[in-house]
């Protein structure tokens, strides 16, 4: 997608830019955990160093709420095209635009910093075997020996906060997007509008849907052997269905790859 983008000129708008933002966060957040995740499949003893493991949890957190944020951007992005598409590429203006995704970034990696600072200063005396596949914070969190729920609550706070907000600006751009798509009159103009939101709504379905159910629960249902199922779909088939679920269900990008495909690089 990020090729694609880059090397076809009809999709540098914002909208493309955007998606290829997020083809690059879902790349590096995948390279975070797959890597390690198959050398653990391959030695007898997988093992990572303490440093290793705050690195891992800095940048799987990291990453994770840059996409959060990138996807409200993008919600934003399609109530502007859609509400008024005739100021939409003045409203939307390159600079705006690689102003939203820097702060994506920041705020993604700021708020990284809590984890890994809530992790590194826990005293560990229980066991040195994280109960997963990856270092996420609650299995780390059970290996300390001192009591963590005012921990899990300002974490919960801090991650609740961002998503609610997210998840705010998505519904109000959509609410905002469907109003204007019933004022349309023709059929044909309602499909397009609806078509150019389809994948993105789905992007946002499975990111949240997964997320929820890892993170917004009640701890009396916390079960880690369902955890690592539902991690594995988190950290590496949704970064790997996004790309597809961008491309199969948009006529432009599948005109654009072959278009790609037949043009040389070099």
């Amino acid at each position: 997608m990020i090729l694609v983008i880059r090397f076809i000129p009809h999709l540098h708008t914002p909208m493309y830019f955007f998606i290829s933002n997020l083809s690059f966060v879902d790349t590096c957040h995948s390279s975070v955990i797959a890597p390690q995740m198959l050398v653990n499949f391959l030695v007898a003893n997988p093992t990572i160093s303490f440093s290793g493991c705050a690195t891992q949890l800095y940048f799987y957190a990291a990453l994770g709420t840059t996409e959060c944020l990138l996807l409200a951007v993008m919600a934003y992005d399609r109530y502007a095209a859609i509400y008024n598409p005739l100021l939409y590429s003045t409203k939307m203006s390159k600079r705006l635009c690689l102003q939203l995704v820097v702060l994506s970034y920041i705020g993604g990696f700021l708020h990284s910093c809590i984890y890994v600072i809530s992790a590194v200063h826990l005293p560990y005396c229980k066991s040195n075997e994280i109960n997963h596949f990856f270092c996420d914070l609650p299995p780390l969190l059970k290996l300390s020996c001192v009591s963590t729920k005012t921990i899990e609550t300002l974490l919960n706070t801090f991650t609740g906060s961002i998503s609610m907000c997210c998840l705010l600006i998505i519904f109000v751009s959509y609410f905002c997007i469907l109003s204007t798509i019933l004022k349309i009159s023709s059929g044909e103009g309602r499909k397009k509008a609806f078509s150019t939101c389809a994948s993105h709504i789905t992007a946002v379905t499975l990111f949240y849907g997964t997320i929820s159910f890892m993170y917004v629960r009640p701890s009396s249902s916390y079960s880690m052997e369902q955890d690592k199922v539902v991690a594995v779909i988190y950290t590496v088939i949704i970064p790997m269905l996004n790309p597809l679920i961008y491309s199969i269900r948009n006529k432009e990008v599948k005109i654009a790859l072959r278009k790609f495909l037949k043009k040389p690089l070099f």
